[in-house]
């Protein structure tokens, strides 16, 4: 197969998007990349350089910053500058501010420039929340993943929970509420579904379900392109 395919996941947080685009990449031995986990690092050093909340100070960290990221044993491993903060970037305070700084326009310049890039490396699951839209616009398959609120805030906090982060049910809402509020309402590049994408409800549905279904699309497109071809 010549042609890179590339899977395109947007959704807000906790719809279950990463641990199906994990789950995906393994199997089938795609490329996995974690957006998000680009806008955490950014967001983390802008804490620690104290540049938070002084935009020129974290557009100047963007434009310098050197993020990698590593996928080993369904684990994202994110290294800037050659220092592993993989455990750092999923802090409660990191997820209760990296919407402010995801909302910087030119910081996703930055980013998408690097998410490009590693696009041409081979076949591809890429997921955020302007991977259908922004980023990879013509992307093969779309998808756009979603839950009820109360079922993400219950994941949410699962994870903080088996983590030893110690943050209660109450502040995992208002953070919920409060992330989505941003990413949908930002000027610049907020989340919302393409119009070719394809809408996975995962309130009520497995891991197992939400990778079957995906599958179907994948083997779908590539007989397509067989045919067409």
């Amino acid at each position: 197969m010549s042609k890179k395919i590339i899977i395109a996941i947007d959704g807000p947080a906790a719809s279950g998007k990463s641990t199906a685009a994990k789950y995906l990449a393994q199997k089938q031995g795609y490329i996995y990349l974690d957006t998000g986990a680009m806008y955490r690092a950014i967001t983390y050093m802008a804490i620690k350089n104290d540049a938070f909340g002084h935009e020129d100070k974290v557009i100047e960290l963007a434009k310098n910053i050197d993020i990698k990221l590593s996928f080993e044993d369904g684990v994202t491993r994110v290294f800037v500058n050659g220092d592993e903060i993989t455990e750092e970037i999923r802090s409660p305070e990191v997820n209760a501010k990296v919407s402010e700084i995801s909302k910087i326009a030119e910081v996703r310049v930055e980013m998408v420039k690097i998410q490009r890039k590693i696009s041409q490396k081979g076949n591809l699951v890429a997921e955020g929340r302007d991977i259908t839209t922004v980023v990879f616009p013509n992307a093969d398959i779309k998808i756009f993943m979603t839950a009820e609120l109360e079922e993400r805030i219950k994941r949410r906090f699962k994870e903080f929970y088996e983590k030893g982060i110690k943050i209660t049910y109450e502040e995992v809402r208002e953070n919920l509420i409060k992330r989505d509020k941003l990413d949908s309402g930002r000027e610049v590049s907020p989340l919302k579904k393409a119009e070719d994408a394809f809408i996975f409800d995962t309130t009520n549905i497995t891991v197992e379900e939400e990778i079957d279904r995906i599958l179907d699309l994948i083997n779908n497109k590539l007989n397509h392109n067989a045919i067409t071809n």
